[in-house]
């Protein structure tokens, strides 16, 4: 998913005629777009494995919602991992996926708003 958003994005960028300040916010919203949607795919995974009861659960401060799980693909994504709620079971090897998945395509996305960002800088 996120290749494509990156492949997509630069495609778009490079056709805009807009100014070089307005093509850098298209590319940061781009970016935090593309990584809500990978934060919610993981949510959902999240959410089904909890209800299904074969995959483990989700405890701590946590009720069972779409928007808790969410919350906390969010706080896994991101490596914050507050600890207020805590995966049981099987459940554990997805979030250690997330926290890498979320380390690596930050990182990634990190780069191609910094070679976005390089352009623009020598070009001016």
């Amino acid at each position: 998913m996120h290749h494509e958003v990156l492949v997509r994005l630069s495609a778009l960028l490079a056709k805009m005629h807009e100014s070089h300040h307005f093509r850098l916010v298209i590319a940061v919203l781009g970016v935090l777009i593309a990584h809500m949607a990978e934060v919610w795919v993981f949510a959902g995974a999240y959410f089904y494995m909890h209800h299904a009861d074969a995959w483990g659960s989700l405890t701590g401060n946590f009720n069972g919602s779409f928007l808790d799980c969410v919350y906390f693909s969010f706080s896994t994504f991101t490596t914050v991992g507050y600890g207020d709620i805590e995966p049981v079971g099987d459940l554990r090897f997805l979030t250690g996926i997330e926290g890498l998945s979320g380390l690596v395509l930050i990182t990634w996305s990190a780069s191609f708003l910094y070679v976005k960002m390089q352009r623009y800088w020598i070009g001016s």
